[in-house]
């Protein structure tokens, strides 16, 4: 085992953007701390690293990022068994369709929405990757290496009619992203968003929205730009966000990082408030 060999935690391991997540670090030699809620899917997950050989460089760890507590006990388990953590992609989330699996043909209004459902939302999607982010980073800066990758949404998608929990939060996670960015530039520690570009094809979308699966983005289209954003090539790339339903693998990747890739959040459209002189 190299000793330059880096190690991950990835959130929402265990789903279908997660589990090819994790399975894509894997093939490059990247060891993973997998976090997930769902025990099966997590047993699942290693089946699938074993029969690729890959088993020796997984963990797994069931934990649910709704409790407080639960931000020390993954980051004390994952150095437990790796030592120092490199890379963290806060991708976990929530889906409208937790709370009713028609949403797409009855849109949730936002009066709808219980204080607890809120909670919910914005403790997976907010408060999580800012606890894990936070604990982690001190880290990342000393060693001046360090890989943060924020799985968000469609800017569409966070403004979409029937998505009052899950489009703000994701909106959140998006600038905060960019301000993460700001804050460390030039320590090493690079901050990126990568989302699909559209309706993928996983769990978070029930059988109930009635689209065809087959046409849908497949959650393996999230694997290569990941590979790469968590690469050395990659080290003076931050503050940008990726589609990767834009990526073509059979491109060099940073001729496919120039064709998928953005400025973080609403950069393009963002004005600055105007501010008034300061006392000197």
């Amino acid at each position: 085992m190299s000793e330059h060999q880096r190690v991950a935690i990835v959130t929402g391991a265990a789903g279908g953007i997660g589990r090819e997540l994790v399975l894509g670090l894997l093939g490059d030699e990247i060891r993973v701390a997998a976090v997930d809620r769902t025990n099966q899917g997590l047993t699942e997950l290693a089946q699938a690293a074993q029969q690729r050989q890959q088993g020796a460089n997984l963990m797994t760890i069931e934990a649910d990022l709704a409790r407080d507590e639960t931000i020390d006990e993954i980051i004390a388990k994952a150095r437990g068994r790796f030592g120092a953590i490199d890379i963290l992609v806060n991708n976990a989330g929530v889906g409208q369709a937790t709370m009713r699996g028609d949403n797409r043909q009855r849109p949730i209004k936002f009066w709808e929405v219980t204080p607890e459902q809120w909670k919910l939302f914005v403790a997976v999607h907010n408060n999580a990757p800012m606890a894990l982010s936070r604990a982690l980073v001190h880290d990342m800066m000393r060693q001046r290496w360090g890989r943060i990758v924020n799985i968000t949404t469609s800017l569409g998608t966070m403004i979409r009619e029937g998505s009052p929990t899950y489009g703000p939060s994701k909106a959140a996670l998006e600038a905060f992203s960019a301000i993460m960015a700001k804050d460390l530039a030039g320590t090493g520690v690079t901050v990126n968003v990568l989302v699909p570009g559209g309706v993928t094809n996983t769990p978070m979308v029930p059988l109930e929205a009635g689209y065809e699966r087959a046409e849908m983005i497949q959650p393996a289209v999230m694997a290569p730009p990941l590979n790469w954003l968590v690469s050395d090539a990659a080290g003076a790339v931050t503050g940008r966000r990726f589609l990767a339903v834009h990526w073509d693998p059979s491109l060099p990747p940073e001729e496919a990082a120039a064709k998928a890739g953005a400025p973080v959040a609403w950069t393009a459209i963002a004005t600055m408030p105007i501010e008034p002189p300061r006392r000197s």
